[in-house]
């Protein structure tokens, strides 16, 4: 069993890596366990190369960049990363919590669970040989958009993702297609204005009912709803984004209150259990926002009060740490 920390957080996304910090702003031994084997969270392991443009001091940030600058940030405290582990029980022992994984087990004074939206995969086609070409020209999300440069791409989704996608790679791909199975989009009004000034073409009412090729995906076939005219589409890759599937797994088993699949909690991030805060996409309260620029308030407001049941004697505000000595960035 590893040694007690101050407080575990559950979830390297970027919730949870600031988290860390502010917990080792408040002097806290802190541990981070992620199911995930690379921290980032959403940001690297569905978008690392979309832009995000809501955080404050960054006009506009790619992903993948926002994650490596709040790792650092993390890092700054040397917080233990246990990475690649699946949670699986929370239990009260001998006056603290227990936190066991697929692989160990950790114990710790509080726990903040950051877990996002739980466990997510993509939502699939379902249609044959899927998995034949997951890797081999189809794929859920872009790790990196050179890697489609010059190439002929299809986007499946009418999503703010697959909006997102397509115009993103609008100047990239040698040729971009979005294919939905309707003619509304579930996107943002200004994305759509965009995607109807651009050069993609867009085809609508289809759906995609065959995967071409042998080794390597060369051509889909889609079928429109409506009028049941087959057509055959080449392609060099296939981007799918029609949503995930979203649970929480092992956590709806830890005597939890939970509404609509998020944990629910009160006005400084506790939940139903002592010691135990939930912060970010799971949680749930009166004035919910899922943005990850109100995600990192909450958790600073969980670790603060963390601190305080930890340290009856300390306050829940932590100061201004343009006041403080802080230790150096390590890169």
């Amino acid at each position: 069993m590893n040694r007690l920390r101050d407080i575990t957080i559950v979830g390297a996304g970027p919730v949870g890596l600031f988290g860390a910090f502010y917990a080792g702003l408040r002097g806290m031994s802190v541990r981070i366990v992620d199911s995930l084997t690379e921290p980032g969270g959403q940001l690297t392991a569905l978008y690392p190369e979309k832009f995000v443009y809501d955080m404050p001091g960054f006009p506009e940030i790619l992903a993948k960049d926002l994650a490596d600058g709040m790792l650092i940030q993390a890092n700054r405290f040397h917080p233990e990363l246990a990475l690649g582990e699946r949670c699986e029980k929370l239990e009260r022992c001998d006056g603290q919590w227990l936190l066991r994984t697929h692989t160990d087990e950790h114990p710790s004074k509080t726990v903040v669970i950051c877990a996002g939206v739980g466990a997510f995969s993509p939502t699939r086609l379902g249609v044959e040989r899927e998995d034949h070409f997951t890797g081999a020209g189809l794929m859920y999300g872009v790790r990196s958009k050179e890697d489609l440069r010059g190439k002929n791409v299809i986007v499946i989704g009418g999503g703010d993702s697959a909006l997102d996608w397509a115009l993103g790679l609008e100047n990239v791909a040698g040729q971009i297609t979005l294919v939905h199975r309707r003619d509304g989009f579930r996107a943002h009004e200004d994305s759509v204005r965009k995607l109807t000034a651009s050069t993609v073409e867009v085809r609508l009412w289809e759906v995609v009912s065959e995967l071409l090729g042998e080794d390597q995906l060369h051509a889909v076939t889609v079928v429109n709803k409506q009028t049941h005219e087959v057509t055959e589409l080449s392609c060099d890759s296939l981007i799918v984004n029609i949503g995930f599937k979203t649970a929480l797994g092992p956590l709806k088993q830890w005597g939890l209150d939970i509404e609509k699949n998020k944990i629910v909690v009160n006005s400084r991030m506790e939940t139903n259990l002592v010691g135990v805060y939930a912060a970010g996409d799971i949680c749930t309260h009166d004035a919910k926002l899922d943005l990850i620029a109100t995600g990192v308030g909450e958790v600073c407001t969980a670790v603060n009060y963390a601190k305080t049941l930890i340290d009856p004697e300390a306050k829940a505000f932590p100061g201004h740490s343009s006041d403080m000595a802080l230790p150096a960035l390590e890169p």
